[in-house]
């Protein structure tokens, strides 16, 4: 994807507040990535080469890829992997799946072996402990797949820890309300790609456009019939937000769909954890 269309790469900055961080995770360094969509078209190289070369500027701690490393065909994953074999941090990069991994029978296969391969660690439905016992890190499941089962891997969890949870959906968020969630990461939205600022993702005043039309007028206009819930909180479309007593952070994501971007920049995510 063209700069034009995509906009310059951003860098978000946020501090996370975590009660009952160990103080000696106090300060520790996240950088998260999102939806590459390396398929030729959606992700430039040199966005992508950016992005790593950026990652690996701010000495993350930790990375964590929050899904959608393809878009549909799996094999362009080989490629992306030797690119993501480039990225630094202090205790390894650790990455879920999103629902265009998941895309064909054995895309999910492929793309697991492909980025284990170059040591990224990928988690489904699986609880990892990067940083130690004291604050676990959960890979669920894609929301759009038959093994989305929060319960089982949750309830594994000491509720007096803290824990961060990745997750490629955000509508996950208000399912994960019945666990504690200090921070959940996610993608997906691409921040709706084309913003109104002041107002939010386009989109979002689209679909409520939609539901004024007559069918009868809907029937004659296929694109009008077409589901755009890509997500349905839209409101948590990108950034930081509380949802009941757990934390979601939205990434927009680094790939891009035609007809572009617009007041919504691809992004690298730098997260410092602090002791609430």
């Amino acid at each position: 994807m063209h700069w034009l269309l995509s906009g310059p790469l951003s860098i978000e900055r946020l501090t996370v507040k975590i009660p009952d961080l160990p103080i000696s995770l106090e300060g520790k360094k996240l950088v998260q990535m999102s939806d590459f969509h390396y398929d030729g078209l959606r992700l430039s190289e040199e966005m992508l080469e950016q992005a790593i070369a950026t990652s690996n500027q701010l000495k993350p701690d930790l990375v964590l890829l929050t899904g959608d490393y393809v878009t549909t065909s799996a094999e362009p994953i080989h490629e992306l992997a030797l690119r993501l074999k480039q990225l630094e941090s202090q205790v390894g990069v650790y990455a879920i799946l999103g629902n265009h991994d998941i895309y064909y029978k054995h895309s999910k296969s492929e793309i697991t072996n492909a980025l284990t391969s170059v040591g990224v660690n990928v988690l489904w439905n699986q609880i990892a402990y990067p940083f130690g016992k004291q604050l676990p890190l959960v890979g669920l499941a894609d929301r759009y797949s038959l093994e989305f089962n929060p319960t089982v891997v949750m309830n594994q969890l000491d509720p007096e820890i803290p824990r961060i949870v990745l997750s490629h959906n955000p509508d996950t968020a208000e399912l994960l309300q019945a666990w504690r969630v200090d921070l959940q990461l996610s993608g997906h939205t691409h921040g709706g790609q084309i913003v109104i600022p002041g107002l939010g993702p386009m989109l979002l005043y689209y679909k409520k456009a939609l539901q004024h039309i007559p069918m009868k007028v809907k029937r004659y206009f296929p694109f009008l019939q077409r589901n755009y819930l890509i997500i349905r909180h839209w409101e948590w479309a990108q950034g930081l937000h509380q949802v009941g007593n757990n934390q979601l952070y939205v990434n927009r994501g680094l790939g891009t769909y035609l007809p572009g971007r617009l007041f919504c920049p691809p992004e690298v995510t730098e997260i410092i954890l602090q002791r609430a």
